[in-house]
């Protein structure tokens, strides 16, 4: 979730209040927090991230869907091909974010991930080898390698897909899955 969503209480809570079926309850459920293996993935949670600048998480989350097949199932090497048509197509669809900035920035970040894979064999393993790195070494980075990740989306991206803590209060119940999926180097949410 990102910050600038104008929550009284941290997310967890928040969350706790809503019905089963709500998208903050699944996203919070069965994503934030997880650790994100495929390339595809972890990229397709940055594209969300990117999004979500300006705009309310809820927002995302109910576009979620339509961001994924307007982006090619996330699929790196046919966004980092996208041109001048594709650019259009994406201006034009009413399910995601129309922002040229945005979408020119997604498809510059799959060229730089392209080149992070050929360098360190997958984005995962550039992430991985970063290290245990504080937020602020973080936003540098992301910023000296992506366009349009400012510190609230490098965090918020981190967070969510397990790469820095506090995605979960100590006393959620779904920090414990986390916390399993984390050390079991698998994803097995609970199905919604």
């Amino acid at each position: 979730m990102a910050a600038s969503e104008p929550f009284s209480a941290p997310y967890c809570a928040h969350v706790a209040t809503l019905p089963a079926d709500s998208v903050h309850r699944n996203y919070h459920d069965t994503q934030y927090g997880f650790p994100v293996h495929s390339d595809d993935e972890l990229f397709g949670r940055l594209i969300l991230e990117i999004n979500q600048a300006g705009l309310s998480w809820t927002t995302i989350l109910n576009k979620q869907a339509n961001f994924e097949k307007a982006f090619d199932g996330y699929r790196i090497p046919r966004i980092a091909a996208f041109g001048a048509k594709d650019v259009a197509r994406l201006l034009g669809d009413a399910g995601i974010v129309r922002n040229r900035a945005k979408i020119a920035a997604v498809i510059h970040n799959a060229q730089q991930v392209e080149a992070l894979q050929m360098e360190f064999g997958s984005f995962k393993d550039w992430l991985d080898e970063q290290g245990n790195l504080e937020l602020d070494q973080w936003i540098r980075r992301f910023k000296r390698t992506f366009k349009f990740t400012g510190g609230e989306i490098t965090r918020e991206f981190l967070v969510s897909t397990g790469y820095l803590p506090g995605a979960h209060a100590t006393d959620c119940p779904i920090a414990a899955i986390v916390q399993e999926a984390t050390t079991n180097h698998n994803h097995t949410p609970p199905q919604p």
